[in-house]
């Protein structure tokens, strides 16, 4: 779907005054008073975004790693696929998570690099997208947005500082709605309503926390101080959330999806929420958003495959098994190039959106049919850096991939030095 997105932000009235005590004061003529798309003709500065995507399956390394470094590494059967966009994308070798272990439950650690994944008594930490939520959320109404593509296991890839899963939104038709439709007044004044109603039982309930907590010992009172946490958190997401509620919703031409019911369509799946992604990061409705992509435990509709997706991924090397499942992989690497040819697509004040958007694509897995969590397949596209190269880091002692998201959010703009395990920001990746 190439539809060319339209989107319009309300702008302030050329003949608004400034009026109390019977006098009015005519304004100067401000950016605000001009529509979004002419603001941004007179050099606006784009926002900078992320988008985070992971295929829980992983990728069969010997079809996407490149054999040499540097700007002129050769090109691989998935690589050839995206080939177009190879000078807007980096190609990553030597990046993992210490103490992630190797099996499915490792797609829990992939944006917290959270260690133990496997563990009876894992606990999870703050995402990358939440972390960066909590810096620049405020800035957009969605402050981010969680996705699903298919069907199966939890679902799930963003969690927030204490650990928590976010839910993931699955139906194309739903997110249109949530970034799109606007309520009546007295839909918007009821949901307000509900908001403050919100706002008082969390202050009701952190009272009788407080309360509670002078009989505690040092153990459940370091629990109740992550409890806190939480609903401080939850009270930002109020007042957030009710600052917004009156604000207008950006305006498209692009008709509402249609979802699309048979989780075995895969590429036509994931296509559709690719194009809603596009629409939602152009209206600027979210800068941060993460994708849950698969997982595909059905026998998926591709041409030449018969089936199941798990079992193929535990091919023992069987080649029959090995080519069914190079299929599936590649449909993913076509949609791939959809999403980039669309960002790419979408022209702002400096460059495009691919430009102003950092792209990551990975797998918690590499070789899934051994579980194998390390020397990840990674990409990053866009987002203001130098790229067209194959960066390789020591494939036996890998360099924390968390490093790389450090250097995403600095790219942001947030003042950080570390995030996780990280033990720095990442070599060999230079802004443009």
């Amino acid at each position: 779907m190439n539809t060319p997105f339209i989107a319009t932000r309300p702008c302030l009235d050329r003949r608004a005054f400034l009026k109390g005590g019977g006098m009015a004061l005519a304004l100067p003529l401000l950016e605000a008073m001009s529509p979004a798309f002419s603001r941004a003709a007179a050099g606006t500065q784009a926002p900078k975004r992320m988008l985070c995507i992971m295929t829980n399956m992983g990728v069969m390394p010997r079809y996407f790693f490149p054999q040499t470094a540097g700007r002129n590494y050769e090109t691989t059967p998935y690589l050839e696929l995206i080939k177009e966009h190879r000078e807007q994308m980096t190609i990553f070798s030597g990046l993992s998570h210490p103490g992630v272990a190797g099996n499915h439950s490792s797609e829990h650690s992939f944006l917290s690099c959270a260690p133990g994944p496997g563990s009876s008594n894992f606990r999870n930490s703050i995402s990358i997208d939440q972390f960066a939520a909590e810096q620049i959320g405020d800035r957009t109404r969605f402050p981010s947005l969680t996705l699903l593509v298919g069907k199966g296991h939890d679902g799930y890839i963003s969690q927030t500082r204490d650990g928590v899963a976010l839910p993931a939104e699955g139906r194309p038709s739903a997110l249109y709605r949530k970034l799109f439709e606007q309520g009546s007044f007295a839909e918007i004044e009821s949901h307000i309503n509900e908001l403050k109603k919100g706002g008082s039982i969390l202050d009701f309930v952190r009272d009788e926390a407080k309360s509670l907590q002078r009989n505690l010992g040092a153990r459940d009172k370091d629990r109740v101080d992550q409890y806190f946490t939480s609903v401080r958190d939850l009270e930002q997401r109020l007042v957030h959330a009710e600052e917004w509620e009156r604000k207008s919703k950006p305006v498209t031409k692009v008709p509402m999806p249609h979802d699309i019911p048979d989780k075995t369509e895969i590429e036509a799946q994931t296509k559709l929420m690719y194009d809603m992604i596009r629409l939602a990061l152009e209206t600027d409705s979210s800068r941060l958003i993460s994708v849950y992509l698969g997982p595909l435990v059905l026998t998926v509709k591709v041409p030449g495959v018969s089936t199941e997706t798990h079992s193929l991924t535990h091919h023992g090397n069987d080649e029959a098994k090995i080519a069914e499942l190079r299929k599936i992989e590649e449909t993913q690497f076509r949609c791939l190039s959809h999403l980039l040819s669309g960002l790419r697509g979408v022209k702002e004040e400096a460059g495009n959106l691919l430009d102003n958007t950092m792209l990551l694509y990975g797998s918690n897995l590499s070789n899934a049919n051994a579980h194998d969590t390390h020397n990840l397949p990674v990409i990053l596209a866009g987002g203001g850096f130098k790229h067209g190269q194959h960066v390789v880091h020591d494939r036996a002692r890998n360099t924390p991939l968390a490093n790389l998201f450090v250097t995403m959010s600095q790219q942001l703009g947030i003042e950080t030095d570390k995030f996780a395990s990280s033990t720095g920001t990442l070599s060999g990746l230079e802004k443009a």
